[in-house]
């Protein structure tokens, strides 16, 4: 039983859900934050395969219950979230979520914005063209969502320190990392 008081996420994803995860793990067993579901875009995304392990609901929804009707919308609307979270969700968010939860709705990027926004940069686009322009650091953007790709207010950033040699693989690992350890907290300062 979820007690009144019990603030309500819904998160989103588009691929594996590694962050689903932490911040599923970092809230269990929490009496005042529930993970009330995980929607995803993508049919085969392995985030359905973790909710499952999880034991969170979880929902796939096509780009027309997205973007040409109220069908997520009215999926939102019954699940009363006070946070909608994009953990590594690629499609913009329309209008009518936005007009729906202003304020509500907030997105982790893999740099520190405004640097390696916009369009098309994700995951390794970002990472490879951090290492391709020589960055010194790079870090994550937690950051409210608005109609433009990353150019929401910024929450919070944290940054970590490249090395010449560093890799795209070890600097997406070094981003990964700030992720979980930050990502999880400021949700739940959020919340509170």
């Amino acid at each position: 039983m979820v007690a009144p008081s019990t603030k309500r996420v819904v998160l989103f994803a588009s691929g594996s859900g590694s962050n689903v995860e932490n911040i599923v793990h970092y809230f269990q067993g929490r009496r005042d934050v529930t993970i009330a579901m995980v929607l995803t875009n993508k049919r085969d995304a392995k985030v359905l395969e973790r909710c499952n392990k999880l034991n969170i609901s979880a929902l796939y929804f096509n780009k027309t219950a997205f973007l040409k009707s109220d069908g997520v919308l009215d999926i939102l609307k019954g699940l009363n979230p006070d946070l909608i979270v994009l953990a590594g969700f690629l499609l913009k968010i329309p209008a009518n979520l936005l007009l729906q939860f202003p304020d509500k709705i907030i997105n982790i990027h893999p740099s520190l914005l405004p640097k390696y926004g916009g369009k098309g940069m994700y995951g390794h686009h970002v990472h490879t063209a951090v290492k391709a322009n020589g960055e010194k650091e790079t870090g994550i953007t937690i950051h409210y969502v608005n109609e433009r790709y990353d150019e929401g207010a910024i929450i919070h950033q944290a940054k970590t320190t490249l090395l010449k040699t560093d890799s795209v693989d070890l600097i997406a690992e070094k981003v990964h990392q700030l992720e979980f350890a930050h990502f999880p907290k400021i949700i739940d300062q959020l919340l509170q």
